[in-house]
Formats: C-alpha cells, structure tokens, sequence
C-alpha cells in the first residue's frame, strides 16, 4: 500500500514538472511609430521610468508560465518582452504593468493544479543617444 502511495506521488511530481516545463513564453509588438532595424534583445533596458530622449516604436507585452517560481515566470516573460522590442529595433523599454493572470490549470489523478502566468506590458522606445565629444 505505501509502495502505491509513493510511487503515485512520484509519477504525479513528475506529471507536473513536464507540464511546468512544456510552458512558453509568448509575446506581441504592435508597431506605433517609426520602425527601426532589429537590435540585441540582451541590450534592451527596461526603465520605470521614461529616459530623457526618446522616441516611441510601439507596445510590447509578454507573458509566461515556464517557470518553477512567481519570480521565474517574471524572468522569462521579461527575456520576451526585451526579444519583441528588439525585433521592431527599440533599444529600451517604459515598463507599465506587471501582473498575474491564472492561466487555467491541469487535473492529475483528481488533484487540480492552479497555472498561473506573469504577464508584463510597455512602451518600445528607441534612446536618442548623444555623440560623446
């Protein structure tokens, strides 16, 4: 009977880390200004708030449900808001919302497991930087 007990807990660890680990990052950029060549998602800058010169390429959202912690479906849902922003050429993004939605959630072997995904949303910007001479 114990022997049952545990390998059904075990299958049903499993069971979730697969579907944990199936999630995805998705994203959207909706282009609202002047399109710029696409830039290097790792040297996109998020900001809170908005620099001193810049000019708006377009809204980019995320969200994410891949990780193992709240803070690790943050992560991933930021690394795509950064990669949409970078594909219609921004090099920084005004971080406006940070939020959680349940995603639904998966019923294994009667037990309901809640899904839940970080969404984050803002505005594309492309920084005028200054000559340094």
């Amino acid at each position: 009977m114990k022997k049952s007990i545990l390998l059904s807990a075990i299958f049903i660890v499993g069971m979730v880390s697969v579907f944990i680990l199936s999630g995805c990052a998705s994203g959207t950029a909706l282009v609202t200004g002047t399109q710029r060549p696409a830039t290097n998602a790792d040297e996109v800058v998020i900001y809170t708030e908005a620099p001193e010169k810049y000019e708006v390429i377009g809204i980019v959202t995320a969200s994410s449900d891949s990780g193992w912690t709240e803070q690790g479906d943050l992560n991933y849902a930021v690394a795509e808001l950064k990669k949409q922003a970078a594909k219609i050429g921004a090099n920084g993004i005004i971080l406006e919302s940070v939020g959680t939605i349940n995603s639904g959630g998966v019923i294994s072997y009667g037990v309901y497991i809640p899904v839940t995904a970080k969404n984050v949303s803002g505005k594309a910007i492309y920084i005028v930087l200054e000559d340094a001479q």
